[in-house]
Parts: structure tokens; sequence; C-alpha cells
């Protein structure tokens, strides 16, 4: 699986491009109203991820306990863990919105499609990457908010829960259950416009990452920033996943796992999701202006895991065939 700068990539370039030569529209109080745009765009995200979930492929994979355990336990346990040491190091030079964000991506969820994708690639165990990877995103749901309301109150900025809570429930597990619901009624349909229903997904992304960008512009945010910042956060990310890769992998080699789980198990545990940290950005910080700051860790690690992914993913593949 080679690594392709395809069409959503380009556009998040150009959302973020577009925020900061015209933020108005996107800002609060622009004629676009991401007040109500951005959750709309939520509901309809986490109700087209819900219509997309098979229960089925999570019975398929549900037996490889160790497995399983090994990349939850680094997707909300060690990723954390290594994002609140990154904190304390960090804590005396970085800036505090950028610390956030790097915490945010460490409290995410994996992805669903391309841990699944690198892990067919790779010949691993595709069953256990799908199970792990729909389990992750629903877990995400609780944990994600969970991690974010424990370092931001250590933090001593200011987080309501109740709202937040309530937020979430109705944006996004609401709309979450709605599609699982429908599922029954919609899984033909939704199986024929499998392509329209992923490009709906990645233009409602794309717009939030744009009123996301446009509120930190606009509140001139990216005036007390320079190269420097886009450097640390680039660094940082490497950073990151280079540890998490060498930690699942010799937790995986420790374990005893087979080669086909241990595949599944490094894929997965090492991915964060870009498309549901975008959206449920929107529901933890709220209306906070630095959203753009924030969510720059996740939107560097996307396409760097894809694109070392897909290396790996290769090697393994040539590997499996000796």
């Amino acid at each position: 699986m080679k690594f392709k700068f395809d069409w959503f990539l380009k556009g998040m370039l150009v959302a973020v491009g577009l925020a900061f030569l015209w933020p108005a529209p996107g800002a609060h109080g622009g004629f676009l109203h991401p007040e109500l745009l951005n959750k709309a765009g939520i509901a309809l995200i986490f109700f087209l991820n819900g219509l997309g979930l098979s229960f089925l492929a999570l019975r398929d994979g549900a037996l490889r306990w160790q497995v399983h355990l090994l990349i939850q336990a680094s997707t909300f346990l060690i990723f954390p863990l290594l994002g609140w040491g990154f904190l304390k190091l960090t804590g005396d030079w970085m800036s505090v919105d950028l610390q956030d964000g790097f915490f945010y991506l460490c409290a995410l969820p994996s992805t669903v499609s391309s841990s699944v994708a690198l892990t067919v690639a790779a010949r691993g165990n595709v069953p256990a990457a799908v199970f792990n990877a729909t389990l992750s995103s629903l877990i995400g749901v609780v944990l994600t908010p969970l991690w974010m309301a424990w370092i931001l109150g250590r933090s001593g900025t200011a987080f309501a829960v109740a709202p937040v809570v309530m937020d979430l429930l109705l944006w996004l597990v609401l709309p979450l259950v709605l599609g699982q619901l429908t599922r029954p009624l919609l899984s033909a349909w939704a199986s024929r416009n499998k392509a329209r229903i992923q490009m709906a997904d990645r233009l409602t992304i794309l717009v939030l990452v744009y009123t996301s960008f446009s509120d930190s512009v606009q509140q001139g945010i990216w005036s007390h920033y320079g190269p420097i910042m886009l450097a640390e956060t680039i660094a940082g990310t490497g950073v990151l996943f280079s540890l998490v890769l060498f930690l699942t992998r010799a937790l995986s080699n420790l374990l005893g796992l087979s080669t086909e789980d241990r595949i599944a198990a490094i894929f997965c545990g090492s991915k964060k999701t870009l498309a549901s940290g975008v959206p449920m950005a929107h529901l933890i910080f709220g209306a906070n202006p630095a959203l753009g700051l924030i969510l720059m860790p996740i939107m560097i690690y996307h396409p760097l895991q894809l694109a070392v992914g897909g290396i790996i993913a290769q090697h393994w593949a040539h590997r499996t065939e000796k």
C-alpha cells in the first residue's frame, strides 16, 4: 500500500489556506453560522459512522483477547501516558494550546479505514483489525473526553464537564446510535453509495477544519507563532509515532503474538483518527479561539501515519510472501 497525497490531504491544505486568507465567513458570527454548521456537520459524520459500523465484523474478530488488550491499552493508556510525559518535558517552552493539542492527539481513538487497509496490505489479522478499530471508535466516545477533562483540570484550565457530556450525547452518541438503528434499512443503499458517503464525510471534515482555523486567525492567535511552532509540532508528532511503533512492536513480541496478530496490533495501536478527532474537538473545546492550533498535531500526525504505515505494510507484505 503506497502513500498517496490524495484529494483529502490537499483539501486540508486548501481549507487552512482559505482560513488564513478569508477567515470571516467561518469565524464565530460569520455568515456560515459555524455555531450551527459545525454541530450539524458533527451529527452527519457520526450518523454516517454509525451507518457503517458492522457488529458482525465485531463478532468475527472478538476472540483474540491478547491482541485486543494490547491495541486498546496502546490507544487509551500508553499513548496518553506518553502525552502526559510530553507535557512535563515541554511545560516551560511550548504553548499551552499546542500542548493541549498534543495530549488531545494522544487521547483520540484509533482509525478504522487506514488501520484495516494497512493490515490488509501487510497480510495481517484483518478480523482483529476490524474489531479493534471499531471498538476503539466506540470506547473513544467516553475515554477521550474523560482524559481531556483530567488533563485540563490538572493544568487549571476551565473545563465544564456537564455541558460537554450533553453535547457529546446529543451531537455524537445520538447520531451514532441512529445510524446503527437505521443500518438494517439503509445498509444496501449505503453499500451502493459508499464512495459518495465517504466524499460527504470528508467534505464535512474539511468544513470543520476551515471553521476551526478561521476563528484562530480572526482572533490573532497565529500572529504569536512562527515556523518554530510548526517545526516543534512536526518533531513532536514524529517522536510520539516512533515511540508507539517501538512499544507496540516490543510488547507484541513479549506477548508471543503471531506475525498476523503483531501486524494488526502495531497498525491499530499506533493510529489516531482525524475523521473523529476534528468534530470531537469542536464539542470538547467549544468556542476556544485556539482550536486551529489545538488540531495541528493530529493534522500533521495523520499524513505521517499513512506515509510511514504504507512503507511498513509494503515491507511486511514482501516478507510474508517468502
